[in-house]
């Protein structure tokens, strides 16, 4: 096997012939913030995705997950597509550095009336990017059946 050695700014790299070098993953700082509402048997979610760099992300995809079941029968947004029987995923989009993306309306009828119900917001595809910091792209919500707004 034979290696060569590069010099001056590369001072120090082996390269292999046939080895490829892969680049360093992106890094992303996700944050979702938003609201949540629940009235009788629905619920509406209006959520914004953040994305506080270092790096843009091509694309993304926030996991909804709520604490009862939603109805078989839903309108989703174009974005939003149903995972199980608690769960809706939805793309954000490309995300900027330092900006905000398109908010996301997400309304869902659930299979009963609950008094409460508790909603986990999580990131479930970020295009590569990596995210040292997920306490703010990962939280749960109690939601009262009062028609009040919960932010989060």
């Amino acid at each position: 096997m034979r290696a060569w050695v590069l010099s001056g700014v590369c001072a120090g790299a082996v390269l292999a012939p046939g080895v490829a070098v892969a680049a360093p993953a992106p890094e992303a700082d996700l944050a979702f913030h938003g609201s949540v509402v629940l009235e009788g048997d629905r619920a509406e979610v209006l959520l914004t995705p953040r994305n506080n760099g270092p790096d843009e992300v091509t694309d993304a995809t926030v996991r909804l997950r709520w604490s009862v079941e939603l109805a078989d029968e839903q309108e989703l947004p174009a974005r939003c597509v149903r995972e199980d029987e608690r769960t809706v995923v939805c793309g954000t989009g490309a995300l900027a550095v330092d900006a905000a993306g398109e908010q996301v309306r997400l309304p869902v009828r659930l299979r009963e009336r609950p008094a409460e119900l508790t909603l986990e917001i999580d990131t479930a595809w970020s295009a590569g990017a990596t995210d040292g910091d997920r306490t703010n792209d990962r939280m749960a919500v109690l939601v009262l059946a009062t028609g009040d707004s919960y932010s989060f």
